[in-house]
């Protein structure tokens, strides 16, 4: 678990740095990114299930994007809580960042209808190769043997 954590706080620095350093890459960093890591690290999740997760934030951030894009107000708002809502219901998208994810082109308001939904996938799909690195390191150090079993005979007291 230790690795997976130094491995996401390195990846959302590359992220940020990233998204400071190349104005067309600003999009890529958005805070959901920290709580979709500790998300992922915290719970026993399957593969399939954390792909489920990402690809719901994805489908979300269409979801908030389009809203923005046809008319940012109000109205459209609701709407984007109310779909996306019902969306992490009914496929069971036991992940709140979810729905906040949907909410970054209301506060962000890209030029480009896109632009969010494409930086959450590549920042969520570097976050996941970042995260299935870390856990095969983990993996491979647990195997790995610092001091060697050495086999204790014991002997007993009483002969037989």
């Amino acid at each position: 678990m230790r690795i997976r954590t130094y491995a996401i706080c390195l990846y959302i620095i590359l992220i940020y740095w990233i998204s400071s350093h190349f104005p067309s890459m600003h999009a890529l960093f958005f805070p959901t990114l920290g709580a979709f890591s500790l998300l992922f690290i915290s719970r026993p999740f399957e593969k399939a299930e954390v792909r489920k997760i990402a690809f719901g934030a994805v489908v979300s951030s269409i979801v908030g994007s389009i809203s923005v894009y046809i008319h940012p107000g109000v109205i459209s708002l609701l709407l984007t809580l109310v779909i996306v809502i019902s969306f992490i219901n009914t496929f069971k998208w036991n992940a709140p960042p979810i729905l906040a994810v949907s909410l970054i082109p209301f506060f962000t308001q890209p030029s480009l209808l896109w632009v969010i939904p494409l930086s959450v996938c590549g920042s969520l799909l570097g976050l996941l190769v970042t995260l299935s690195a870390a856990a095969f390191v983990e993996k491979k150090l647990g195997a790995l043997s610092l001091f060697p079993k050495r086999g204790v005979k014991a002997e007993s007291d009483s002969a037989l």
